[in-house]
């Protein structure tokens, strides 16, 4: 389960770093919108990428959040990609979070595969206010 602060943070219009294993073991970062679910942060990324790849081997993953109102304040999750969702409702999600950041429906021009969702549930979470003691 997401701590409801982790999951207001991840639904609202804030910035998320998604970290993956590359096949050589080395670590890739991508800065991502980001959702959550009661249970589960929400990445929707496509097939082809690289951050997919990895996670199809390993499907450990830690997503960081910070607010965009205060830089200061992140929370982060550790975990495991438990679930991939494509289809019609990755299809949607994605144009749920462009709405979310940008305004407007995601562009079809834009998706060059199929749209996925990965469902990452927490091992691990820390929500955090840099300078205070929460």
């Amino acid at each position: 389960m997401i701590e409801e602060e982790i999951k207001e943070l991840a639904q609202g219009p804030n910035f998320a770093t998604i970290s993956t294993f590359l096949p050589s073991g080395r670590i890739q970062t991508n800065v991502m919108w980001v959702d959550a679910d009661d249970e589960h942060i929400l990445i929707n990324t496509e097939i082809h990428r690289q951050k997919f790849k990895n996670i199809t081997a390993d499907p450990r993953a830690t997503v960081v959040v910070w607010d965009n109102d205060n830089p200061y304040r992140f929370a982060e999750v550790r975990g495991k990609v438990v679930d991939r969702i494509t289809g019609p409702e990755a299809r949607a999600h994605i144009d749920k979070l462009c709405r979310k950041y940008m305004g407007s429906d995601y562009s079809e021009n834009s998706i060059q595969t199929e749209r996925v969702i990965l469902r990452i549930a927490p091992d691990r979470q820390i929500d955090r206010q840099v300078g205070s003691r929460r």
